[in-house]
């Protein structure tokens, strides 16, 4: 069966993630045996609220406590509470010292007091802090990426300009490097500064915030032309690269060049890439406290504000996740980002209406994110028709576009039931991406289930499941696949393995049934039509499920689909 296809949600920093769950109680001092008249009752209720992602509630819990006489119970968990509900003033004084603290708790607690320095002009205490002997992993990244600006909000210029080491770590190296560029730039070492940019442009890797960041030391050094240039480069493989074009608009345009960053706007942005980093590494929690650190530094930094925003989405705090997607301002670059998201939260929690609202708001703009939010937004909602006008638009606009966008236009046109225009979008798609699964598995399933094409699509099928044996709905293709070639043993055991990587899809069920009616098996048959009842069918496939429970399936015919062409 084909998947849904993937959402565009304009790209992040190093990191997107994705649709929410329900908040967190609020009062979780009514569980039961809490008792929230005992510190240690209310510690307990901290701790259910911190394991369930519910950090100002824990927070919350761990103070009252501690008024109670529990500060010994306490500790480590009180200052991780602090740190994740964002307080970082409120942890800087609960840092861990003592010897019951564990080692990674007391290293956590150093950058934080180390940060809260920078952030109050404390700069010889930071240094401190971040020249520890014992950092250890994580927090060496955190700690070397940090120390140049602490030695410049020191007034050690000569400190400030040592490129940062960490043994091998690439994000070390990389991130140190641009920070160093940045803080040539700022002790007016300009040479040295576009040695730095030059380095890491070089190549075809160079990621938006190294682009962004040299292009803007050129606008600054009255070289407008070669910052078009350099922008430019990235355009012709990225060409709807929101924050590229702007600064390229900017820059042809001749207006004011962004200023120099901060002390503390670069700080930020180096603690960033560590934060982002462990979220990839599914360490949410400790890149979630990182991510509270970047903001103490920097309470504008909008990228940091998406990646919070995602990870309480993920942990079901969705007020707080909400919060965050609306902090980015309209003017931002993260501004379309943080709309999508926050559109489809309201998607994800079944308020279709609002979050269609918002995105026709977003959209009224024109900008090209905006525009593809609301093309996914109604296709999600069964708005085929208008999304498939909204793709063709943004097709038209783009000098080479995304094989996503004839991908998404292909389903909607098959929705629509208009399969010659679907076929020659997915095929558009298919040449611009040959090796993409999803896109296999979408065009070649769509051929097996009308007939077509078998051989061909079967080789596509099996390309697919080979590069994700744990997806059901391509495994499901390929025992469907089987199916109408006559071959329903092979399908049972395709379609069976096919349910049991994804038991809750109306539709493999629905495909087993099929499969063990052809076969013999009429009870078993019956059970599957039954169970896809259960399980939201959509009204043409419950209507076909009843059917079949009805009266089963007609006689096949002896020969196997014909294969078109043949």
């Amino acid at each position: 069966m084909p998947r849904n296809v993937l959402c565009f949600v304009a790209p992040l920093f190093l990191l997107s993630a994705c649709a929410s769950a329900p908040q967190a109680p609020a009062d979780l001092t009514k569980e039961e045996g809490v008792d929230s008249r005992s510190a240690y009752g209310l510690y307990l209720a901290g701790e259910a609220a911190l394991k369930d992602g519910a950090a100002h509630d824990a927070a919350r819990l761990f103070d009252r406590a501690e008024q109670m006489g529990g500060a010994d119970q306490i500790g480590e968990r009180a200052f991780m509470a602090a740190l994740l509900a964002g307080d970082v003033g409120r942890a800087a004084t609960l840092a861990p010292k003592d010897d019951e603290a564990t080692p990674g708790g007391k290293r956590l607690g150093r950058l934080t007091v180390a940060v809260e320095s920078m952030a109050t002009g404390k700069a010889d205490v930071a240094r401190a802090m971040l020249s520890a002997d014992d950092s250890g992993a994580p927090q060496t990244a955190a700690s070397a990426l940090l120390a140049p600006w602490a030695a410049a909000l020191a007034g050690d210029t000569e400190g400030s300009i040592v490129r940062p080491e960490a043994g091998d770590d690439r994000v070390v190296a990389y991130f140190g490097q641009l920070g160093q560029a940045t803080l040539f730039e700022r002790a007016k070492r300009y040479s040295e500064a576009e040695t730095d940019f030059k380095l890491l442009t070089d190549g075809e890797s160079a990621g938006d915030i190294v682009v962004l960041s040299y292009g803007a030391f050129l606008e600054r050094r009255d070289r407008r032309p070669e910052a078009v240039k350099l922008y430019d480069a990235t355009l012709a493989s990225d060409p709807n690269n929101t924050a590229i074009r702007t600064a390229r608009a900017r820059a042809a345009a001749g207006r004011p060049a962004p200023p120099t960053p901060t002390l503390r706007q670069g700080a930020a942005q180096a603690l960033l890439a560590p934060a982002a980093s462990l979220i990839a590494a599914k360490q949410q929690q400790l890149g979630l406290a990182y991510l509270r650190l970047v903001l103490r530094l920097d309470p504008q930094r909008d990228e940091a504000w998406l990646l919070v925003g995602d990870v309480m989405s993920e942990a079901g705090d969705l007020a707080a996740a909400r919060d965050a997607y609306q902090r980015p301002a309209p003017g931002s670059d993260q501004y379309a980002a943080a709309r999508a998201k926050l559109a489809w939260s309201y998607q994800g929690a079944d308020e279709p209406e609002v979050a269609l609202k918002m995105a026709r708001e977003a959209a009224a703009s024109g900008g090209y994110e905006a525009r593809l939010t609301l093309a996914d937004l109604l296709r999600a909602q069964k708005n085929y028709a208008e999304s498939s006008v909204l793709l063709t638009g943004l097709i038209a606009e783009a000098p080479n576009p995304d094989w996503r966008l004839y991908y998404a236009r292909g389903v909607a046109y098959e929705q629509l039931g208009r399969w010659p225009d679907a076929e020659a979008d997915l095929l558009a798609a298919l040449k611009i991406e040959p090796d993409e699964p999803e896109l296999l598995n979408y065009l070649g399933y769509s051929w097996i289930d009308r007939g077509e094409r078998l051989p061909q699509a079967m080789a596509m099928v099996e390309k697919a499941v080979a590069a994700n044996p744990k997806s059901g709905a391509m495994v499901d293709s390929l025992g469907w696949a089987y199916y109408r070639q006559g071959d329903y043993r092979t399908a049972v055991d395709k379609l069976e393995a096919a349910v049991e990587l994804d038991a809750g899809d109306p539709e493999i069920n629905d495909h087993l049934g099929d499969a063990y009616w052809r076969v013999g098996r009429r009870a078993e048959a019956g059970f599957q039509w039954r169970r896809v009842l259960t399980l939201e069918p959509d009204d043409k496939m419950k209507a076909r499920a009843e059917a079949k429970i009805a009266s089963g399936l007609p006689p096949t015919a002896s020969a196997p689909a014909k294969v078109a062409g043949q």
